[in-house]
């Protein structure tokens, strides 16, 4: 295991073998993030996807107690009280979750307790979520007169659906981590003493899985996330002939056929 970072710093980012991890680490006060987390945030984002030996990426929370409990309201007034400093927290803001939405490897969001406003963002930007039972989900904007832009509501649109977004939204009230999954906005609900060896599962999982093959479906899943006139089919077509044409394609038949574990390279 490799920290990077300080102990003390309210963002850390770890690697385990091949899968990175980012860990909004201000329990204090529910993980809720500032401006120089988002900006940390980025940052280690940046450095793990030069990383190619990185296969999977994991985003938690620490203490225990919530995900990322949304942005620090203490913070407001130093960080968001002018029009200017709401334009250029939310640039910076946006660029982080955006780093983190096309991040080229598969994201997963563990969360425990509180996933609560930029919680919710933030998880909706990974490609999997798996929280614990006691967990709650809510994004109160309304409750603050927050305004809420439209890739973030997109990018949760696509996950639970119009009609649940609306819901989300409109009420401002916490859902239960059951009624995540019945609106698909988590893919399962772990026992609570199990979430940590169920992530460690998925991510040993997908480890183990073809490179090549896991960053075309998520390139794709992406197009489909776009406009249809703004959507590049030809460079996933690319994508689809690059993994036929690799050595992996080849070691992926003959372990098959010699009935044993690949071990692919992503090339």
């Amino acid at each position: 295991m490799q920290d990077i970072g300080q102990p003390g710093d309210t963002l850390i980012g770890r690697r385990e073998g091949a899968v990175a991890h980012v860990i909004f680490n201000n329990p204090a006060k529910h993980n809720a993030v500032s401006l120089d987390m988002w900006e940390r945030m980025d940052a280690l984002l940046r450095d793990f996807e030069a990383d190619d030996e990185i296969r999977a990426l994991v985003v938690s929370g620490a203490g225990g107690k919530a995900f990322v409990s949304g942005a620090d309201i203490s913070k407001f007034e130093s960080e968001r009280a002018t029009r200017e400093a709401v334009a250029q927290y939310n640039k910076i803001a946006q660029a982080a979750c955006g780093r983190l939405y096309h991040f080229p490897k598969p994201t997963i969001a563990r969360i425990e307790g509180y996933c609560i406003g930029g919680g919710v963002n933030v998880a909706a930007c990974c490609d999997l979520r798996y929280c614990k039972q006691g967990s709650r989900f809510a994004v109160p904007a309304a409750k603050l007169g927050l305004g809420y832009g439209y890739t973030g509501l997109k990018r949760l649109s696509d996950i639970v659906g119009v009609a649940r977004t609306m819901e989300i939204f409109y009420t401002a009230r916490q859902f239960s981590s059951q009624e995540a999954y019945e609106m698909g906005l988590v893919n399962g609900v772990v026992a609570d003493g199990d979430l940590d060896a169920h992530v460690e599962e998925i991510t040993a999982r997908i480890a183990g899985n073809a490179p090549l093959t896991i960053a075309t479906v998520k390139a794709a899943v992406r197009e489909i996330g776009k406009d249809p006139d703004k959507r590049n089919l030809e460079e996933i077509d690319a994508m689809v002939r690059a993994c036929f044409e690799s050595e992996d394609y080849i070691e992926g038949r003959r372990a098959f056929m010699e009935k044993r574990k690949p071990q692919f390279k992503g090339r």
